[in-house]
């Protein structure tokens, strides 16, 4: 049986202003380096997300109106992913985690969005689900090399977390409060379904560290684990 991974490729690192192509072209090639694996891409929405959501908020829109515009966004950029990779991934999006796993079969790479609208979630929530689903491990490839005591771009007194574990980690996401299109590194969904699930966890900000990972080497990023 080939061994899977599940990644949430997080929105900041497919577009800011631009869409980072060259980012995502090596990205692809970090994948087709591992021809013996499978992988499920789970696109996050990042800014374009929460510029949307902020205007739907101006616009009174309620949390739910709000999630499902990100969803369709998470969506796009999935598509997006569908065409640059091209024969070695899934030619249809799939919208549930049935349609995932089947297409996996026949695919070296899925990518999906969102599947579904949930209260309380980000893509995140999905990645770790199917995770959990498939019985592999989840990366959260984001922005920030893993996770701090605070938000490192705004507090320099940041301490970083190389390793901790499900409970901890799940206690510290559960003081965020949510909000549609929210940013950090996992959202309160996933911490609790990696909890219940017991679903290893890396968070790294590199695809040097993404590939150490898939090649069970030691790696610069937090490890959720026990």
């Amino acid at each position: 049986m080939q061994e899977k991974w599940v990644i949430s490729l997080g929105g900041s690192r497919i577009v800011q202003d631009e869409v980072d192509l060259e980012f995502l072209k090596e990205f692809r090639k970090l994948i087709s380096s591992h021809p013996s694996k499978k992988f499920v891409v789970v696109t996050g929405g990042g800014k374009t997300v929460r510029t949307y959501v902020k205007a739907m908020r101006k616009l009174g829109k309620t949390t739910k109106q709000q999630s499902k515009v990100g969803i369709a966004i998470t969506r796009f950029h999935a598509i997006y992913l569908m065409k640059l990779f091209g024969e070695s991934a899934n030619s249809i999006l799939p919208k549930t985690m049935k349609k995932v796993e089947s297409q996996l079969r026949k695919n070296h790479v899925v990518f999906t969005g969102a599947l579904r609208y949930g209260p309380k979630q980000t893509t995140d929530s999905v990645g770790a689900k199917l995770a959990s689903h498939l019985g592999c491990s989840f990366i959260n490839l984001t922005n920030v090399k893993g996770l701090y005591t605070a938000n490192p771009k705004t507090n320099k007194n940041a301490k970083f977390i190389k390793n901790i574990s499900w409970k901890d980690f799940n206690g510290r996401a559960q003081k965020i409060k949510y909000s549609a299109g929210q940013h950090f590194v996992l959202d309160q969904t996933a911490a609790k379904v990696i909890l219940k699930n017991k679903v290893t966890t890396y968070i790294v900000g590199s695809l040097r560290e993404l590939d150490k990972i898939i090649r069970k080497k030691s790696f610069k990023g937090t490890l959720i684990k026990g």
